[in-house]
């Protein structure tokens, strides 16, 4: 079976692209990694403009979705120029806004681009105040899940710099407004980690897709003995592991985004992780020594790629889902 894009799915792609082309998108990701949101907050603007946000909005609600497809067409984009910010707790936000008064109160702003969304959740097996939200110094609106319960943190805790410096994370703070209760907030949960996990994987893929342009570039302009070293067998030999794994990852992200089924977007986000992981890793080596400097732009995607690979279900957990469904 053949996934492709159609046309007008391909045109909005190209123009995500352009957009983020045009906006310098490593400075906003620095300034964003020391605290400075303001270039960060331009970008998120010009990008809820372009209608990303409201993929994952009802049409009741001034969105446009739900289009789990298009969502991960932009996402791809977000992640080949390392977007900073929570995008993927904005867009997984509204599935746990369902119930009318919640969807009225917050969905309009979250397609927008008014609102940014950030979300701290547990998985069972510790309390909440031991679980981190991604970028919730800059967040309008953190979502704290409590076991059966949804609540509005007030504010967040002191900021704390994951691999990546650009993904800070925060520690909600006690109280706020309870929101929901009861069985249903668990099943919206679940719907949430679904989309939180489609748009991680497609996130990753366009990381993995970016390193390995990249590195494909720097390996015909770096030479040893007199020539490139992207004429030699072994260097041929890891690109090409490289770019068959991205490739492999592609038709899983979209045939996960039409069947929306949890398995099958565990199984993208793992396969999408775990192939923008070994890019990065083959990015890296390929590279040497100027692939450490943290003033050379790779590795704002080394390090993203590295960060995604655990967000939102680690590599054997999302297996863990295949393999029971």
């Amino acid at each position: 079976m053949r996934f492709l894009l159609d046309d007008e799915q391909r045109a909005f792609a190209h123009s995500l692209d352009a957009l983020l082309t045009a906006a310098d998108t490593p400075s906003a990701v620095r300034s964003w990694g020391a605290g400075d949101h303001t270039a960060g907050r331009a970008l998120w603007s010009r990008i809820a403009d372009a209608g990303v946000f409201a993929l994952a909005v009802p049409e009741a609600y001034e969105g446009v979705g739900p289009l789990p497809v298009e969502l991960a067409v932009a996402f791809v984009e977000l992640g080949r120029h390392a977007v900073p910010g929570p995008l993927v707790e904005t867009v997984a936000a509204p599935a746990l806004l369902t119930e009318p008064g919640l969807a009225k109160r917050f969905l309009p702003g979250l397609a927008s681009g008014e609102t940014i969304a950030t979300v701290a959740a547990t998985n069972g097996s510790y309390p909440l105040e031991d679980s981190y939200a991604l970028d919730g110094d800059a967040a309008t609106t953190l979502l704290a899940l409590d076991g059966g319960g949804l609540r509005l943190a007030p504010g967040h805790g002191p900021v704390r710099t994951s691999i990546d410096p650009a993904r800070r994370l925060t520690r909600p703070a006690p109280g706020g407004e309870l929101l929901a209760t009861g069985p249903q907030v668990t099943a919206a949960a679940a719907h949430s980690l679904t989309w939180a996990r489609l748009a991680t994987a497609a996130q990753a893929l366009g990381v993995g897709l970016t390193l390995l342009d990249r590195t494909v570039a720097y390996v015909k302009q770096r030479s040893q003995f007199g020539v490139p070293i992207g004429s030699f067998q072994a260097v041929k030999h890891r690109l090409a592991d490289a770019k068959v794994a991205l490739e492999f990852a592609r038709p899983l992200l979209f045939g996960a985004a039409l069947t929306m089924d949890p398995a099958d977007v565990a199984a993208a986000k793992v396969t999408a992780c775990e192939a923008a992981y070994t890019t990065a890793r083959t990015a890296l080596q390929l590279h040497g020594a100027i692939g450490y400097t943290a003033e050379y732009d790779l590795s704002l995607w080394l390090t993203k790629a590295r960060a995604l690979r655990t967000a939102w279900g680690t590599p054997g957990e999302c297996r863990g889902m295949v393999l029971n469904s």
